[in-house]
């Protein structure tokens, strides 16, 4: 651990008497899906600015308590290790100062309810937060109508009794701010930073209709009027963490660090909206805030997270297994250029530079050295595919195109669910029905990821594009 050298490990100097670093910065963060993506992101912002050491996070795993029990054996502290085309550095993050089991209810609770907890930032995934087309909780999910009824249960009683807890997300990020409202903590920020269009905005209406569907109409005035929901648009592209990397950090710093995360030098983070307990300077890092983050997001959204899923489906049709070997392939990056050439018709606003943006998407891509798997990200298509490609399809179709590129997209996923060789998917069981459904198959696999792709003409233009991939 010695041979690192770095501000960070300088602040969460060991104490040798008992192995626990000392100096940590107090909790003012909760952090809800603690994974790689956020080591690499929010948590690398606010160690980079956080000088005063005074922006501690608690993080809480989500469905597995692993990552925090890997973490919280290390006092927290990780290694980071950015990977560019040439080379690696190493630096010791030490702003995570708990890590916890997401079904820790009650400690998220008592986090929330302290005064000093100013912000809670979240990436529980798209369809973590079982919402329905208009944003709403979907009370039609198993998991989501068993938490309503602990919901409907708990949050009435005068003690809340924390000895069980909700299972999804939100529920539990509900009952913490209900924890909140009754300790008089005074008001947070809630910031989305899940590949969401108007993320903050959905959160808010996502909680919102839980709190009304649980009945709690105390707490959903509480929502209105003290939580705030900024807005951001997040990248950094972090790949799943392997042994190499655990040998790597152990041949390089002699520490055996059991938990490090990998990611590219290159990373974004845009952000609207208020944070009136406070929040770390991330601009100091390179944060950006706006006051319309709507292109940001559309920008991220259809140009890196759709040519990303159009990797995973069209890269595993051709046998590829990684971003870098699908953007290598000739074809692929001809068609994602396609796929680019349509989305930028609908990016106009000129502080985007789109061309710019474009051109540092495929250096991206093309490091090799970043083992980005097609599999890690082909997961839960019929979700990621509604954001990032369908009011694409949808713009040009009305601007008169065919939207040729989009509908090979969707094709490539048709074509990967009608072969049984997709990656996880929440809709999983659905996806594998519809798949078996003959010759409604394609409109039925559709219809999964929105309604409006069972028009008869797009229906025949996926089916003819899906027929491509699968002879391939």
């Amino acid at each position: 651990m010695s041979a690192v050298t770095s501000a960070a490990l300088n602040r969460a100097a060991v104490d040798e008497r008992g192995g626990h670093p000392v100096d940590r910065a107090p909790v003012r963060i909760v952090h809800l899906g603690l994974g790689a993506f956020h080591r690499a992101h929010q948590a690398w912002y606010t160690d980079a600015v956080d000088e005063a050491n005074e922006w501690g996070i608690r993080a809480f795993t989500g469905r597995s308590p692993a990552a925090a029990e890997e973490l919280a054996a290390q006092d927290g502290l990780y290694s980071l290790i950015e990977r560019s085309g040439s080379r690696d550095s190493i630096t010791i993050i030490d702003a995570i100062v708990d890590a916890v089991d997401g079904a820790r209810v009650d400690i998220l609770a008592d986090t929330l309810a302290a005064p000093e907890t100013a912000l809670v930032t979240l990436t529980i995934t798209e369809a973590g937060y079982a919402v329905d087309a208009a944003g709403r909780t979907d009370a039609g999910h198993e998991v989501v109508a068993s938490d309503l009824a602990w919901l409907r249960t708990h949050l009435g009683t005068h003690d809340l009794d924390l000895s069980s807890g909700p299972q999804t997300a939100l529920a539990r990020l509900l009952v913490g701010l209900e924890a909140r409202r009754r300790a008089g903590a005074g008001p947070i920020a809630v910031v989305s930073c899940d590949n969401l269009p108007g993320n903050g905005a959905l959160t808010r209406t996502a909680l919102m209709s839980l709190a009304e569907l649980a009945g709690a109409s105390t707490l959903l005035a509480y929502l209105e009027e003290h939580v705030t929901f900024p807005s951001s648009s997040i990248d950094r592209i972090t790949p799943k963490t392997t042994d190499a990397e655990i040998a790597l950090v152990r041949e390089r710093t002699g520490w055996d660090d059991r938990s490090p995360v990998v990611t590219e030098p290159f990373h974004d983070w845009v952000i609207s909206g208020d944070f009136p307990a406070g929040r770390p300077a991330w601009e100091n890092a390179g944060a950006r805030f706006v006051d319309d983050i709507d292109p940001f997001e559309r920008r991220k959204l259809w140009l890196l997270n759709g040519s990303h899923s159009f990797l995973a489906y069209a890269g595993a049709a051709r046998g590829h297994a990684t971003v870098a070997q699908a953007i290598g392939d000739p074809q692929i990056r001809a068609w994602v250029n396609d796929l680019w050439d349509e989305a930028a018709r609908h990016l106009i606003e000129p502080q985007l530079n789109i061309d710019d943006y474009r051109a540092a998407l495929l250096e991206r891509f093309d490091n090799a050295r970043i083992q980005h798997l097609l599999a890690q990200i082909g997961k839960d298509g019929t979700t990621k595919l509604r954001l990032r490609i369908v009011e694409v399809l949808l713009a040009e179709r009305a601007d008169g195109r065919d939207g040729a590129a989009s509908i090979r997209v969707l094709g490539s996923w048709v074509a990967q669910a009608r072969a049984d060789a997709l990656p996880e998917d929440t809709n999983g069981p659905a996806v594998a029905d519809a798949a078996t459904q003959g010759e409604n198959a394609v409109a039925a696999l559709l219809a999964l990821i929105d309604e409006r792709l069972t028009a008869p003409d797009i229906v025949d233009a996926v089916t003819t594009a899906a027929a491509e991939f699968a002879r391939r």
